[in-house]
Parts: C-alpha cells; structure tokens; sequence
C-alpha cells in the first residue's frame, strides 16, 4: 500500500505466544512478520513461547517481552480492575468466540455446579491447574469455591491445555470436565464417545464473577452435541495483544495499523473452518477490535482513529 506507515530506524521485538502450535503463536508470528515488512533491513524479530496466562502479564512487566498476547478478555479486564496492569496497555483484541464450560457424565444426578458437592468425594475434576498463571485453572477453581465446593477436598486430573482435559473426560478417566475452547472439534466429539450433559454455574457464581468484571455468557442450545437448551456459563472470550505504555509510540501505531489493514492474512489460516467453529472469529471487525478491556496505547488509539477517518480498510466497512 503506497500511504502505509513504515518505521524509519531498526527495531528488535520480542513477542510471547502460547506453547507454539495454538492461535497466540498465529497472532504473534503474524504481527511479526508484517511489521517486519515495514521495518529496516537488520530489524529483529522473535516469538517466545508461553502459557498464554498471567505469566504473560508478569514477562511485559520484567520487560522480556514487547508484546504479548492473554486470554480471554474478561480475565484482563478483572486484573486491570485489581491494578495488576499498570504500566500495560493494549493495541487490540483479536476476536474469538468461547466459553467455560461444565461437563458430566449424564448419569452423574445433578443439575447444576452447586449439586456436585454432594457427590464430590467420588468425582475427578479434568481442568486446568489453579497455580497462579493458568486463567482456566483460576476460572474453574474460583466457580468452584463460589458454587460451595472445596477444591482442596476434591479430586483433579490436571492439564495445562484443553485437548488432553477433553480427552480424559472422554475417555471415563474423569467424571467432570471444566474447561474453554468449545469451539474445537474435540469437544464435539465427547458426545460421541459417552453420554453427557452440561451444567450452568448458577447465579450466584456468575453474578459474583461479573462484579470483578468478568459476566457470563449463553452456549445456545445445540451448539454442543447434547445441550438441549440454553446454557449460561462463564464467558471466556477474545484475545488481547498487550504492550507497555512505554513502547514506542510508532511501534505501536504500525503494529496496530498491520492488525486492522493486514487481518485478512490471519483471518485466511482459519478460513476453512465454520465461521461459528473457528479459534478465531471471522471476519475480524475494526470497531471490535479497538474496544480494548484497558486503555489503548496512544499509538493503536491513533491508528484506530486514522484509520476510521480516511476509510481507508480493505475488503470491509469503517466501524460506526
């Protein structure tokens, strides 16, 4: 594009990921390579890897990372809220369409979260661990907690990402699976394998989420094979690519004018999935993508706003 903004002195960045083969290392490497392209020849660029949680959080503040990438956004806007991201601010979300969800067995005789408690000293729990990075952990241990349920006392198949959780629920080694990711053909897949039913969180449980910020959110019926009816769950949506507030301010415009001008390059890896199954939504909508869960970089504020007035964006509408 003959008007796009360019960097006119080397840069080296360093961007965090997830473990490497999931949609963080995507939106890093995509991010990477475009800004690489308009960036000085010996300009240096490299992905690390991560677990996509708060330790993502803790690398942007020892300054090992430039820009880093955490889901979902309800997760930042809490610890925003608690002043865990001061000094932090973010060039964009990069849509994604998820939920926390409860399993059980269908012959398991509860109706909701808070009714496994009575059954709790026969139950594994396949989810994530509660270890101070894992956002799934700490999602599924607080519901836990809030539902009347002692994590301590419970039983727990623990893994760091969705797919072996999923896979042990399916396989009748776990009696519970609480976990994200509903979008992937594993979880369409446990049905197949043995009955099952889902779980609401409750009221009480939600509502004390959404007073940190965090609200619920509906999985319609049919969506997962078995689910009947509505379900009201956790929400856990939407990547957020964070930075500090002191990256440089061209850095940060022309790496938030590549996420807006330069999506569909993303969007085109997750083309050949159903829009409504896709780890990342599709397409990427601009007016989204700046409604940021904390402030946005005077760089990315700038680019958004550039953008939106020369209505300049390819392929789809300006926002508004």
């Amino acid at each position: 594009m003959a008007d796009e903004p360019r960097l006119d002195h080397e840069v080296t960045l360093h961007f965090r990921g997830d473990w490497g083969q999931a949609n963080m290392h995507r939106i890093c490497g995509w991010l990477a390579q475009e800004i690489g392209d308009r960036a000085p020849e010996g300009s240096r660029f490299a992905v690390w890897s991560g677990r996509g949680g708060l330790d993502q959080i803790e690398a942007l503040h020892a300054r090992t990372c430039d820009i880093t990438v955490v889901t979902p956004a309800c997760a930042v806007r809490m610890l925003h809220r608690a002043g865990r991201l001061d000094g932090l601010s973010a060039l964009g979300v990069i849509g994604q369409r998820d939920r926390l969800v409860v399993a059980v067995d269908a012959a398991l005789p509860v109706r909701t979260v808070s009714e496994l408690a009575a059954h709790a000293d026969r139950l594994t729990i396949a989810t994530s661990p509660d270890d101070g990075v894992n956002v799934i952990g700490l999602a599924a241990h607080k519901g836990l907690r809030l539902a009347g349920l002692d994590p301590d006392k419970l039983t727990f198949a623990y893994s760091e990402r969705p797919f072996p959780a999923i896979t042990r629920f399916a396989n009748g080694e776990a009696d519970v699976l609480i976990h994200e990711a509903v979008m992937t053909p594993h979880w369409q897949r446990v049905a197949a394998v043995r009955p099952v039913k889902y779980l609401p969180w409750g009221d009480e449980v939600l509502e004390a989420f959404a007073a940190e910020g965090w609200p619920g959110a509906v999985v319609e019926a049919g969506y997962l094979p078995g689910l009947e009816r509505d379900l009201r769950t956790l929400e856990f949506s939407d990547f957020v690519v964070l930075c500090r507030d002191d990256l440089a301010e061209d850095v940060a415009h022309l790496a938030t004018w590549c996420m807006v001008q330069t999506r569909r390059a993303l969007e085109a890896q997750y083309a050949h999935l159903p829009a409504d199954h896709s780890p990342v939504t599709y397409p990427l909508v601009p007016e989204d993508m700046a409604r940021a869960p904390l402030p946005l970089h005077p760089g990315a504020a700038r680019a958004y706003a550039e953008l939106a007035a020369r209505d300049v964006l390819p392929d789809a509408p300006v926002w508004g």
